[in-house]
């Protein structure tokens, strides 16, 4: 379950930036891109967040996490295609193996929502 360690990092950096600021933001929600192609399972990381960040400056803060898809494209076909997260990686129309991925390996914070002086 990398997600456990995933998430350490994630309150780790987010605890630098907020040690950094010089009043220390409520924070309401975590939001997070996550490509489908990083094999996390948003769900294990969302019940990890939730365990770890018990008893801390971010209990009770939401993370929202936005799937991004797995888009390859066949420089063959030249078309996109949705390959088969573990099933089918080559383009479906000329069998070619994936090598151009478009979308699907994001991993990011993209926002944190707080509020300062509440």
């Amino acid at each position: 379950m990398h997600e456990t360690d995933m998430t350490k990092a994630l309150i780790l950096t987010v605890k630098d930036w907020w040690e950094s600021q010089p009043e220390r933001p409520q924070i309401s929600c975590i939001r997070l891109t996550v490509g489908e192609f990083t094999c996390v399972e948003p769900v294990s990381l969302q019940f990890a967040f939730e365990v770890q960040s018990r008893n801390t400056f971010l209990q009770g803060v939401r993370l929202a996490i936005d799937e991004i898809p797995l888009i390859a494209f066949c420089d063959r076909c030249q078309e996109e295609y949705r390959p088969e997260i573990g099933l089918r990686y080559a383009c479906p129309q000329c069998e070619s193996p994936m090598e151009n991925i478009r979308s699907g390996r994001e991993l990011k914070i993209e926002k944190i929502e707080y509020a300062v002086g509440v």
